[in-house]
């Protein structure tokens, strides 16, 4: 499982890799960049469609994976691999209809992400067709939170809020070099934690393809970035992350594990959720839309404060880093420990916001 572990992680990664730096060569000759705004804080010409690798990268190794485990390990097709591999195939093969129906609703969201980049669509359509995208994968594929809720439309209706919400928390995220994905890689990785602990091989692969095809873009993301991921690949990175949170198992009654473990995925994306939150609250204060850009995010407001760039974001990966290693350790501890945690993610927001609202003084100094 170790050697599959690697070949998914660095498989994923390099094809991405490859992708990207095709994406944008190709971008730069058709002319798909993102040129400097007024509601956008980069200050030059960058090449759009770096979500195009992302996606395909996680489509092509989902796909290739079913192909291989129905042509290749599946039981009664080769005598190559034991039970304990034959197994695993068939439960993958099992869950095959669910995972198409995942990947068709991440193509809806790409797509239209990638004609949205080019066009500008309406922020109300776009959440439209998100939400239709999110409650068909609820009810259809089971991407649904049950825990405790025996009602289907129940549970659908919240899995589908909470699928649009966080693809929208990734997409707000996605206004600095480097930030979207590199967030999105470290909540991943936190909650690819926890279906390891959990035992989820099915989730486990999706992470693993998915952390890979984030890190072959964020070689080319990080600040000063050579391309950007666009809204193709900002929805995509929000859809799966909300399916990933949604499918990982928390709670185990069985192993005694921590009640509280279901808070997990609040913690891990505290940070995300913060700007999402404070900048949805600022620009309605101001009597804005919400859904139109500025710079007034989470990020922005941290690099009028003096940081670069890279300090920025470095910034903002340490605290998320910080919310996701507390994480883990809610499947340990009594309600003494989940309070301490929750109060520790607390603390670290607060860190940060007391000093990103700090006001600077004419000489320059905080």
């Amino acid at each position: 499982m170790t050697v599959l572990a690697v070949v998914l992680a660095a498989g994923s990664c390099a094809l991405s890799g490859v992708l990207t730096a095709a994406v944008r060569l190709l971008s730069l000759r058709r002319g798909f960049v993102a040129r400097p705004t007024a509601d956008r804080y980069h200050s030059r010409i960058v090449p759009l469609g770096g979500g195009v690798a992302i996606f395909w990268t996680i489509a092509i190794f989902l796909a290739g994976g079913l192909l291989v485990m129905k042509f290749l390990i599946a039981p009664g097709v080769s005598t190559w691999f034991d039970d304990s591999v034959t197994v695993h195939a068939e439960g993958f093969l099992g869950r095959a209809p669910d995972l198409l129906m995942v990947l068709a609703g991440a193509l809806v969201l790409h797509v239209m992400g990638l004609y949205d980049d080019r066009k500008r669509l309406g922020p109300f359509f776009k959440l439209g067709i998100q939400f239709a995208v999110a409650i068909f994968v609820a009810w259809f594929a089971d991407i649904r939170f049950e825990f405790f809720i025996p009602n289907r439309a129940v549970t659908t209706t919240f899995s589908a809020v909470w699928i649009v919400l966080i693809v929208n928390v990734f997409n707000f995220l996605d206004n600095m070099d480097g930030l979207s994905a590199g967030i999105a890689l470290i909540s991943s990785a936190v909650l690819f934690t926890a279906a390891a602990l959990s035992g989820q091989l099915f989730i486990g692969a999706l992470g693993l393809v998915f952390m890979g095809s984030l890190l072959g873009f964020l070689v080319f993301n990080f600040p000063p970035a050579r391309i950007f991921m666009g809204d193709c690949g900002s929805l995509v990175v929000g859809y799966f992350m909300a399916v990933i949170t949604l499918r990982t198992t928390y709670y185990h009654e069985v192993r005694q594990a921590g009640l509280y473990a279901v808070g997990i995925p609040l913690v891990v994306m505290a940070v995300p959720l913060y700007d999402f939150i404070s900048v949805t609250f600022l620009r309605i204060r101001q009597g804005k839309s919400p859904f139109v850009g500025d710079t007034q995010h989470f990020s922005h407001r941290l690099k009028r404060r003096g940081l670069t760039d890279t300090q920025t974001v470095l910034t903002l990966y340490l605290a998320t880093l910080c919310t996701g290693v507390s994480a883990v350790f809610l499947y340990q501890v009594d309600l003494a420990g989940a309070l301490l945690i929750m109060s520790q993610t607390a603390m670290i927001l607060a860190i940060v916001a007391i000093f990103e609202s700090t006001k600077t003084s004419s000489q320059g100094r905080p």
